[in-house]
């Protein structure tokens, strides 16, 4: 179905939302979409950036037996429905099974490895985690040590199961690793094993019954806020199928490649991208652990798309306006558009980007409180440079004037500035510590989002500011 204008929304809304999934939880939407493209490839990443480097990919059955394995792992450490597999990794194929068992087993709670280990404790102290997937000591990295460091103010974590890059290596670096590996000290009563080699042991079926349900809590992750330590945000199974749901109602098909430097510990990566594939049997593409921070990645970007065929690709201002600072020196050929989200786009930034590519930019809207999607610039429709787009499907946006306490004073008119208030399947249910609900939602039930704007008569939602002071840098809230 075409989706380009606000007339186009409304047609798709005709039938109920609930209607439209075919499943009730992550895991069997993986199952169907391993059935149908078993054999095609579903995730692969290169721990290198050049374009002939070596890289290691999955197949949609390979990513559905492995996902079974943690889960089935995770479960005999004792993770049932409602506890919590915490992850706190850079990207790797190991990531995306961790995503998926973690959500499978019981409540997946992703963990950015850039934050200080003293707010890592805080957040595996404040979700529960029972087990911590993380990377093994290696060199130039210091997420085994903050982890370590992170467990003495998370005692309820009491198994790490960790990750060694060095298997994506190839000689001579591979061998090299042994001897300069750093040395690392994990707290007394924790046991340490590896991830991959444990998942090994497990069958390639779930093991128990998956009861999850829509309703289901399945991933916990953190938000910054201007102060203080992180909230933990609770997502629901039904908005982490949503974000899929959209993605391929309104743009990515089974033949797409998705290139996505960002990080799968952060919502944008997670649920649009990763979960778009997961419901379309698309590819993912992952490069080197660090992203768009890694190294070489910026000069061999369009190479890689070549490479890889992608038709996709997912960025930020930030690394748009790096992009742009190097020659496009391959054939992007292949490429069709690119995802914008996090921050402000600036209008200069999104002409130059079509004049160097001959692709425009899809600038869009979310956060974490809604799962993610809120709206976007469409494919077939007007792209309005500085506008984050229509609401997609199913998700209302209003423009309200609120009290303290959620109660609306006044809806404000087509192109009147107030607060963005949001209602969809991906709204979660809040925080997980109370008190951070109060005067969240409005009376009728609408998230309030803080951020500032208005609609348009076209129904195009545009960010004027926001309600509170926020810092954005490279696409993460301060």
């Amino acid at each position: 179905m075409t989706y380009a204008t606000l007339a186009d929304k409304k047609a798709f809304e005709t039938t109920p939302f609930e209607t439209r999934l075919t499943v009730d939880n992550v895991f069997e939407k993986l199952s169907e979409t391993a059935s149908r493209h078993g054999p095609r490839p579903a995730v692969s990443f290169q721990i290198r950036s050049g374009p002939k480097d070596k890289a290691e990919t999955l197949s949609w059955a390979m990513l559905h037996a492995r996902t079974a394995q943690a889960a089935n792992l995770f479960r005999e450490l004792g993770v049932g429905p409602r506890d919590v597999v915490a992850y706190m990794l850079p990207n790797a194929n190991e990531t995306a099974i961790a995503l998926l068992g973690g959500m499978t087993a019981g409540i997946v709670n992703p963990v950015n490895p850039l934050l200080e280990a003293e707010h890592v404790g805080h957040i595996l102290h404040e979700t529960g985690a029972k087990v911590l997937v993380t990377l093994a000591p290696f060199p130039k990295s210091d997420v085994a040590q903050k982890a370590a460091k992170a467990l003495a103010h998370a005692p309820n974590v009491k198994h790490v199961l960790t990750v060694d890059l060095r298997r994506y290596l190839s000689p001579p670096l591979s061998f090299i690793i042994p001897f300069i590996r750093p040395k690392v000290q994990w707290p007394a009563g924790v046991k340490v094993t590896d991830f991959n080699a444990e998942m090994a042991k497990r069958k390639t079926a779930l093991a128990f019954r998956n009861e999850a349900t829509r309703d289901s809590i399945c991933a916990y992750f953190h938000t910054g806020g201007t102060t203080g330590l992180p909230k933990v945000a609770q997502h629901t199974q039904r908005g982490a199928l949503y974000n899929g749901w959209v993605a391929e109602a309104v743009l990515t098909t089974p033949d797409d490649v998705l290139l996505c430097p960002l990080p799968l510990f952060h919502v944008f990566a997670a649920y649009p991208v990763f979960m778009s594939c997961v419901q379309t049997g698309a590819h993912l593409v992952l490069p080197t652990p660090q992203g768009y921070r890694g190294e070489g990645v910026f000069d061999n970007f369009w190479k890689l798309i070549e490479r890889w065929g992608v038709t996709f690709m997912v960025t930020v201002p930030t690394a748009a306006a790096a992009l742009m600072q190097r020659p496009v020196d391959a054939d992007v050929s292949s490429l069709k558009s690119a995802f914008c989200g996090s921050a402000p786009l600036p209008q200069e930034l999104f002409r130059k980007f079509e004049a160097s590519t001959g692709v425009n930019i899809l600038e869009g809207y979310g956060m974490t409180e809604a799962t993610c999607l809120v709206s976007g610039n469409p494919v077939d429709g007007a792209k309005k440079i500085g506008s984050v787009g229509l609401p997609f499907p199913y998700t209302e946006v209003k423009i309200l004037d609120c009290a303290a306490d959620g109660t609306i004073k006044t809806e404000m008119a087509v192109g009147e500035i107030g607060e963005i208030c949001v209602g969809n399947p991906g709204v979660f249910p809040g925080y997980t510590e109370a008190k951070r609900n109060e005067g969240l939602f409005t009376s009728e039930g609408y998230l309030r989002t803080g951020d500032l704007g208005k609609m348009d008569e076209d129904g195009y939602v545009w960010i004027t500011g926001r309600a509170k002071d926020l810092i954005i840098r490279g696409g993460h809230n301060i």
